[in-house]
């Protein structure tokens, strides 16, 4: 195997977007450095369920409701 190739692998601390905290290893960063997560687990629709509205931007979701109602499913 060569020497020297592999990335430095740290202990960083990860914040989650609830405010908990977890120390982990990881080649991200540096030692010691923070991870603030933008989404996660705990937020995101496609592991809560799905339970948030959808955005219509440019009347999309409309547009495909409208072409599709007649379906029946």
């Amino acid at each position: 195997m060569k020497a020297d190739i592999h990335p430095d692998y740290h202990l960083i601390k990860v914040v989650m977007t609830d405010g908990t905290e977890y120390e982990t290893r990881s080649t991200w960063g540096s030692e010691g450095a923070t991870m603030n997560l933008e989404i996660d687990p705990k937020s995101h629709p496609a592991w809560t369920g799905g339970n948030q509205q959808l955005v219509d931007r440019g009347g999309r979701v409309s547009k495909f409701k409208k072409r599709f109602e007649g379906l029946g499913l």
